[in-house]
């Protein structure tokens, strides 16, 4: 059994690229031997087997060439023309089973996932994968109205289970450190710094928050278009000097600076499920987030948008006793990928 994955590897560090990460690591303990294909203009990582096509031909051409008996797309966000293009791509070569997993859980609800139907040129293509991953029930659903088969669908959690132990010796870089013993609590976001994550909301809360808890801090991890216009608009706030943003952080210091914070925030316009607030609850820190009707239970919700519905949702998990950890096996949710491999090559 060989595997080629297709999608987004980091840097940035999304809940898609993470996922990938997460999973080439787990075949690679497993004996799986695996290749990735990047999909997306990002520079070149440098780790071995990743590749890095440069054009749609250029793709293709690597699609063929590889040795893999699975192909295994992953997507998130909106299923554009050329994401449906890469679909057929993936469905139609000769010798090669297709899985696709699709990350993005609140699709359902968007006017793309409203209009699904069989007739629909998406339901045309998504049809033809051997087998289809979704995050949650909605996107079950969603993909029996594009006209899957349901006993081609698995719905399998996309978050490995974080390391508590390794996560508690890591040891934060010097900058991150010295901002965190500055700043107690200390609010941690994690998300890509685009238009949908609502990164000005955070940052404005963070002076009413400081009315009640005077040493809080706020790092934002991530990267993304509104890096620089981000940045601007924390230096010009009145808490400037209390608000970090990292730009893209390794996995290992994003867990440990979420196991060390106060709350995790997750403000977003637009969202499913969060491989950040996953983690975070897995770790026992507390989570404040946007109310999308499916969030995980234990996190503190509030309305998109509200500022005076962060800042309370916020002072009330600060105020609150912490959640138990989340002790469940690690890599459970990737073995159930692994094991829909194992169907395909029996």
């Amino acid at each position: 059994m060989r595997v080629t994955q297709l999608g987004p590897w980091p840097p940035p560090f999304g809940g898609v690229q993470t996922h990938l990460v997460a999973l080439r690591r787990r075949m690679d303990h497993a004996g799986v031997p695996n290749q990735v294909v990047n999909i997306t203009s990002a520079p070149e990582s440098g780790v071995p087997g990743v590749h890095y096509p440069r054009s749609a031909a250029a793709l293709l051409r690597t699609l063929v060439s590889l040795p893999a008996d699975i192909l295994h797309l992953h997507l998130g966000g909106h299923v554009s023309g050329r994401v449906l293009a890469l679909a057929a791509a993936c469905t139609a070569i000769p010798g090669r089973r297709s899985v696709l997993t699709f990350h993005s859980g609140g699709y359902p609800s968007s006017p793309a996932g409203q209009s699904a139907s069989p007739r629909t040129i998406r339901g045309r293509v998504l049809r033809r994968f051997d087998r289809i991953i979704v995050v949650n029930r909605e996107l079950e659903q969603l993909f029996v109205r594009f006209g899957c088969d349901p006993r081609r669908i698995r719905v399998i959690l996309p978050h490995p289970h974080p390391d508590r132990t390794a996560t508690e010796r890591e040891v934060l870089k010097p900058r991150l450190e010295s901002f965190r013993r500055a700043h107690d609590p200390l609010l941690v976001s994690v998300n890509l710094l685009e238009p949908e994550y609502d990164i000005p909301l955070q940052i404005e809360s963070l002076t009413a928050i400081r009315e009640v808890h005077p040493r809080a801090g706020l790092v934002v991890v991530g990267s993304g278009s509104l890096d620089g216009e981000l940045r601007r608009v924390a230096a010009s706030s009145p808490v400037a000097e209390h608000v970090i943003i990292t730009g893209d952080v390794p996995h290992e210091q994003t867990l440990a600076l979420i196991l060390r914070a106060g709350t995790l925030l997750r403000t977003t316009r637009f969202d499913g499920d969060s491989i950040s607030v996953r983690e975070a609850l897995a770790l026992g820190t507390p989570v404040v987030a946007t109310d999308t009707g499916m969030r995980p239970e234990d996190c503190h919700l509030f309305p998109v948008g509200s500022l005076s519905g962060l800042v309370a949702a916020t002072r009330h998990a600060l105020d609150a006793e912490r959640p138990m950890p989340d002790v469940g096996a690690e890599g459970d949710d990737l073995d159930q990928v692994l094991d829909v491999y194992r169907e395909l090559s029996r």
